[in-house]
């Protein structure tokens, strides 16, 4: 249900004022965009002469309207998103059983340790696993866009500091760090779906 305090722009602005209207059309964009979509790039919908706060709000609204089926609409660090709901996967592994693809115990650590000592430098990385880190290891992660170098350590040789990125936390479907799971869950994270940007965590036999 509309919220009657949220206050609108002129009638002009895209030809209505309505908020239906206007939640139509955040629908729309939403639905057809294969990545989230932040409040810049949302008011550009409306020539950005839609207040931040209004578009929060009928946000807020158009996810209370999804509440109910399927598909829900959630924010992620990269802005928002539609994605099936956890208990709609099960089913839609049907159509697509296709596996995910498998990361071996060495990746899986290593991303573990940026993930939550970030940022870490290699030689960190090696030194809390206790064996040395390929450079193959970070070459993958860096490949599929959940780490990235974000400078360097003020020590002789200045060793590459890593840390992890925005697709990283999109991926997890979280909107900060600090909604990372327990560590020990990170390992069982399943991915949704491919269109939906996400990710599987799972150790090789």
């Amino acid at each position: 249900m509309s919220d009657p305090s949220v206050s609108l722009p002129p009638s002009n602005f895209t030809g209505s004022s309505s908020p239906g209207e206007i939640k139509r059309i955040l629908e729309t964009a939403l639905l057809t965009s294969q990545e989230p979509l932040p409040l810049s790039e949302l008011r550009k919908l409306f020539d950005e002469e839609l207040g931040a706060e209004i578009l929060r709000r009928l946000l807020e609204e158009l996810r209370e309207d999804w509440g109910e089926k399927g598909v829900e609409l959630v924010k992620v660090a990269g802005g928002w998103r539609f994605r099936a709901k956890p208990e709609m996967q099960k089913f839609l592994d049907r159509l697509d059983p296709q596996k995910p693809p498998r990361y071996s115990r060495a990746v899986l650590e290593t991303l573990a340790i940026i993930a939550y000592r970030q940022p870490v430098t290699r030689g960190d990385i090696e030194e809390i696993r206790g064996v040395a880190v390929s450079g193959s290891i970070l070459k993958a992660l860096e490949s599929r866009g959940w780490i990235s170098a974000v400078g360097h350590r003020d020590v002789p040789g200045r060793p590459v500091l890593y840390a992890t990125t925005m697709s990283f936390l999109n991926d997890l479907n979280l909107r900060a760090l600090e909604e990372l799971p327990p560590l020990e869950e990170l390992g069982t994270l399943l991915e949704p779906g491919e269109n939906m940007g996400s990710m599987e965590l799972l150790p090789s036999p």
